[in-house]
């Protein structure tokens, strides 16, 4: 055999286990969530990955008779049946650990990208017991690497987003992360953003809490009346003018709370104060010294996850 022949003869037989790795990473994977969900995952999960652990080098060993010729330990007596157990475990370690790298960038949703990654594990264990010691040392060199990548890569997955990142992911508008600023002895704390809105709660004395929701302009879709007031469906609401281009709604009956709006350009800002003994005060301060947000009061935002 020529060294051409042997070249071309190695890439279609890491080829070849590349393409049984991936169809083999399908199964495997198919078969773990399957076990996840039954009634005893750990007996089916010990049963199937037997059975898989079991077809899956029988399929190898097939396969490594046809091709004795390239690697040397195929040759021996039984070494068909060794060199489908080195690789199959060599490989299934490597597709393991990029199943653990992909659940912690994308939870597993793309799973073809895990299926090409899992054959590329095999078709490398494969390339490790080759007789020539540059397609080794490649291979050793190219695990070395995926390993390294894998390890940086989840580990980057794992660290929170920055602000900017996080408003981009979840389609937040800018223009709605706007606050007032705390009215004595409140702390501003806020509390999450959305495409439809944004809210915080400014925390004051006797647990006496404020929200400030602020949205786009006909988000609310409750039905008002001429003077913008919302139609009462069961107990009484009453509007009255504040002053200010303030708007003052009191709900009566179970669940008794006052809104302050203030619509302001393509925004509408509603100010809730809860209970019997209102603090109307600490809404009209925070709705006169509304700002945009900045970095640091939105640094809670971060905490929920991306959307994916």
């Amino acid at each position: 055999m020529t060294q051409r022949e042997a070249r071309e003869g190695a890439i279609g037989h890491l080829t070849a286990v590349w393409l049984v790795g991936c169809a083999l990473t399908h199964v495997q994977s198919q078969a773990v969530l399957i076990a996840l969900f039954s009634d005893v995952p750990e007996l089916f999960g010990v049963v199937v990955g037997g059975c898989a652990a079991v077809g899956a080098v029988a399929v190898l060993a097939w396969f490594g008779s046809a091709v004795r010729t390239l690697v040397p330990l195929l040759r021996r007596p039984r070494g068909r049946w060794a060199w489908a157990a080195g690789v199959y475990t060599l490989g299934t370690v490597g597709a393991f650990g990029a199943a653990v790298v992909r659940y912690e960038i994308d939870h597993l949703e793309n799973g073809l990208v895990l299926y090409l990654a899992g054959g590329t594990c095999y078709a490398l264990a494969a390339a490790l017991f080759l007789p020539s010691l540059r397609i080794r040392m490649g291979a050793l060199g190219a695990a070395t690497a995926l390993t390294v990548g894998g390890m940086y890569a989840a580990w980057a997955a794992g660290q929170p987003p920055t602000l900017d990142e996080w408003i981009t992911a979840n389609g937040v508008e800018r223009s709605l992360l706007r606050v007032g600023d705390p009215p004595p002895g409140y702390a501003l704390n806020v509390m999450g953003a959305s495409e439809d809105g944004f809210g915080a709660d400014y925390e004051g004395p006797d647990s006496a809490r404020v929200h400030l929701h602020v949205a786009p302009a006909g988000h609310d879709t409750r039905r008002v009346d001429a003077r913008g007031c919302p139609v009462p469906f069961g107990d009484l609401i009453l509007c009255t003018d504040d002053g200010g281009g303030r708007q003052l709604v009191t709900f009566a009956g179970s669940y008794a709370h006052q809104e302050l709006r203030l619509r302001r350009g393509a925004l509408v800002y509603t100010v809730t104060v809860e209970g019997s003994r209102t603090d109307l005060a600490a809404a009209r301060h925070i709705l006169s010294t509304l700002r945009p947000a900045t970095d640091t009061e939105l640094a809670g935002l971060v905490e929920p996850p991306l959307r994916r």
